[in-house]
């Protein structure tokens, strides 16, 4: 049986880069949505699945090359504390990649949309053990768990998911070397799925639980030294590795750290460069504040072909996003 191709490598070959979409919460809050919840933007998905489907019709309307499913803070505890029984909280997650691979196929089957464009990509947004905590967790990684406790933390969500009709698997906004070895563990127990890898980092040099960036990208490199030989032998299949949800002031010195530590393609998805407060679940202004969007290509020349926007960003920033990158 012939190995899976990689997923942004036509991309790359294409327009140089794949251009990730922004913030789904931030586009379901612009809707009205309150997430102030423990199941953070899944309660919409549970509430109102036809405005996650409408925020992933914009975000392929501005140029999102791929879209993520709404199941970063969404876990079976998560659901059955909601009520949930064990049969409707795995019917929610077959929902959630239910809508964004609707909406993905709708806006192919346009052609106007093809113009330019390849196909876009579902991937399957898979959050850190401390989004399910809802306490800011994924902002520390302070868990308190070793690594078998987090692989089998993982397993059943990241089975479901693994099996599902996406192309990719977006681990993202993972804040501890202990939790990216879990995730890597689960990566080679799946040889046939392509995923991404991004930290969540506290400076511009360490992810949240002290791991310098480096030593972080080399749990997934596998060795690698040539850009073309990614294609799992030596390593899972990781698509590429960086960091989201960090300001985007961080983005250049992290990727100049990560290049230090593997060859693979990085990936780097900002925030606003606003700060979280876990106690009040909201966003305050930040050190830095920016908008991510004239800094996207200088990212490209650092070496991060896969680019987007996290928390605080929506599809007005995707769209000048892509604009930018495209013309630089």
């Amino acid at each position: 049986m012939p190995a899976p191709a990689h997923p942004f490598r036509p991309f790359f070959r294409h327009q140089g880069f794949v251009l990730l979409d922004g913030g789904l919460a931030t586009a379901l809050e612009a809707r009205g949505h309150d997430l102030r919840d423990p199941l953070w933007s899944a309660r919409v998905l549970l509430e109102a699945p036809e405005d996650v489907r409408a925020v992933h019709d914009d975000y392929l309307a501005a140029g999102a090359d791929c879209i993520a499913t709404v199941t970063y803070q969404a876990t079976f505890p998560g659901f059955r504390n909601r009520g949930l029984t064990e049969g409707e909280a795995e019917q929610a997650f077959h929902t959630a990649v239910r809508l964004a691979v609707e909406a993905r196929d709708a806006f192919w089957a346009d052609p106007a949309n093809r113009r330019g464009r390849l196909r876009p990509l579902v991937a399957a947004s898979v959050g850190p053990y401390g989004a399910a905590l809802a306490d800011g967790s994924e902002y520390t990684g302070a868990y308190g768990l070793d690594e078998s406790a987090l692989v089998a933390w993982h397993r059943r969500r990241w089975t479901l998911l693994a099996d599902a009709p996406v192309d990719i698997l977006g681990c993202e906004t993972i804040p501890s070397a202990t939790e990216a070895h879990a995730l890597r563990t689960l990566l080679e127990e799946i040889p046939d799925r392509w995923a991404w890898i991004s930290f969540q980092c506290r400076d511009e040099g360490h992810l949240a639980d002290g791991t310098p960036v480096e030593k972080a990208a080399q749990i997934f490199d596998g060795g690698h030294r040539d850009s073309d030989s990614h294609d799992g032998s030596g390593a899972p299949r990781v698509a590429a590795v960086g960091v989201n949800c960090v300001p985007p002031r961080a983005v250049g010195p992290l990727l100049r750290a990560l290049r230090r530590g593997t060859m693979l393609p990085l990936v780097a998805y900002p925030n606003s460069g606003e700060r979280y407060e876990a106690e009040s679940k909201r966003w305050l202004p930040g050190e830095g504040t920016s908008d991510p969007v004239w800094s996207a290509p200088s990212w490209r020349t650092e070496g991060a072909l896969v680019i987007g926007g996290c928390c605080r960003t929506g599809p007005d920033t995707i769209r000048r996003m892509r604009r930018a990158l495209l013309s630089s």
